[in-house]
């Protein structure tokens, strides 16, 4: 007997897996953005991108919830407190690992941030041994429905809507940060020659630090978005064991010189990802595969992206 494949559905396979692509690769994309900067400003590929995330979601957890000897405040209290956390954490890397090896070769940097992953994962296991998740919206604000409204049926949360919402207030605002204000410009400056840099009086040193400390301000908001159900969770070691891996494609799509390739790549991998776990059985070779379906396909259109354009969709040749 020949079993008959699914059918296509307009819902199923093409609405919902836009929307919850962008969602998800607004995320990535604000991780994808760390990364890039910090790989402007010093030239590194900082693995403890993932634990910035991973740092903030978990701060605002234990908040929220009151855990072990913490308070339990209301979730934007929480939130502004995870935020810091993610702040913090960055800025101790910079100033703990980065600055004493920062004439060391760049190899020793990199597993200078391999380090401190692992040491944030054994911290946050101690700590934080059992998983858990952030509320959505809808039940922080306490809305009846989680939904704003429906497209051919598909519920538009309002978690994605505020994800993509973040995700524009961000992109707008680095376009101003570095495109109007002094600190942008040295940014800039020394990701194109630091030498250059620093004999017109621009200090390295303040705008390394200025640079992981806005990337852990990412990486806080990234986490305490991917943090929240279904497909979202807290637990040690979650995002740099999942969602760093995407957001290094996403950045690497996108081109690791370039700001908006981060945000671009991002939305990009977000969507081939949904778009393989919903279609999947009418894709020749993933149809056959019995599961990581979108890992492989990520991984097949980051592959042929390097291979046609190795700086990336958006990168400069460096």
């Amino acid at each position: 007997m020949t079993t008959l494949a699914t059918p296509f559905s307009a819902q199923v396979n093409l609405i919902q897996p836009i929307i919850d692509g962008l969602a998800h690769g607004a995320a990535y994309g604000l991780l994808g953005l760390g990364l890039v900067l910090i790989y402007k400003s010093n030239r590194i590929f900082n693995f403890a991108q993932g634990e910035f995330a991973g740092v903030g979601a978990l701060m605002t957890y234990m908040i929220y919830t009151g855990y072990s000897f913490l308070p339990k405040l209301p979730f934007g209290l929480a939130a502004v407190a995870g935020l810091l956390a993610g702040i913090l954490t960055a800025l101790a890397t910079e100033r703990a690992v980065i600055r004493p090896l920062f004439h060391r070769p760049r190899v020793v940097l990199v597993v200078g941030t391999v380090g401190v992953t692992l040491l944030l994962i054994g911290v946050e296991g101690l700590v934080f041994p059992r998983g858990g998740a952030l509320p959505t919206v809808d039940a922080v604000v306490g809305l009846d429905t989680p939904y704003l409204t429906k497209i051919d049926g598909v519920p538009l949360l309002y978690q994605n809507l505020l994800t993509l919402a973040v995700l524009a207030i961000l992109a707008v605002g680095a376009f101003l940060f570095f495109r109007h204000t002094n600190t942008g410009t040295a940014i800039l400056a020394v990701s194109q020659d630091s030498t250059a840099a620093r004999v017109v009086g621009i200090s390295i040193e303040r705008i390394s630090m200025i640079t992981w400390g806005i990337a852990g301000l990412l990486g806080g908001i990234a986490g305490i978005i991917l943090a929240v159900p279904p497909a979202g969770t807290v637990l040690p070691g979650a995002f740099t064991g999942t969602i760093l891996t995407v957001a290094f494609s996403a950045a690497v799509l996108g081109g690791m010189t370039s700001l908006p390739g981060a945000f671009a790549g991002g939305l990009l991998m977000g969507l081939i990802e949904a778009f393989a776990n919903a279609d999947y059985s009418f894709i020749p070779g993933l149809s056959s595969l019995p599961s990581a379906q979108s890992e492989v396909a990520v991984a097949v259109v980051l592959l042929l992206v390097l291979l046609a354009r190795p700086q990336g969709l958006l990168g400069r040749e460096v």
